[in-house]
């Protein structure tokens, strides 16, 4: 099977019938979000959508809409739900994408999407949160810098320049 290829106006389509089809809150995250907010040029293989709640009933729901939109499961992924959990105030850091008849889909605010990203900081990564830099969005920059500077020393040279990288751009806008 094909891996799948997510852009802009696919994205779009699938908030909005997402919108339509689940129920409650949900969050999209990770290169889906940086698609539909401030990168609509760039692609994704796969969808971060969680639900708010975080409970088993909230991911067979995605899934089951992965499968009635003709998506497969794995182009829907829930594996953001663990790291989002780990970031204290989350919930007051989402920004509402949109609102359908049936459920509210939100994205992350900037600063809570550079969190996520500071983690792993794939070269994919560094370029999302430069993109995201660029913009007007408002971030608190003290605290990305704290979690970058909080995280562990790594032996990978890339890394750490990748690190040392959006540290200057956070530290000089």
């Amino acid at each position: 099977m094909a891996v799948p290829s997510f852009d802009r106006a696919r994205i779009d389509a699938l908030v909005e019938r997402a919108g339509e089809k689940l129920d409650g809150e949900w969050v999209l995250m990770g290169a889906a979000a940086a698609v539909a907010w401030f990168s609509p040029a760039r692609t994704t293989a796969d969808i971060d959508l969680i639900g708010l709640a975080g409970t088993q009933a909230e991911r067979l729901a995605v899934m089951d809409f992965a499968v009635e939109v003709g998506l497969p499961i794995e182009a829907v992924n829930s594996v953001a739900d663990f790291f989002v959990r780990r970031i204290p105030d989350w919930r007051e850091q989402l920004v509402v994408l949109h609102r359908g008849s049936r459920a509210t889909i939100h994205r992350p605010n900037a600063t809570l999407f550079l969190l996520l990203k500071v983690g792993r900081l794939s070269e994919t990564d560094l370029d999302d949160c430069t993109r995201l830099l660029a913009t007007s969005e408002t971030i608190d920059r003290d605290r990305v810098i704290a979690a970058l500077d909080a995280l562990p020393s790594t032996d990978d040279a890339d890394l750490g320049a990748r690190r040392a990288s959006l540290r200057a751009s956070l530290s000089t806008r």
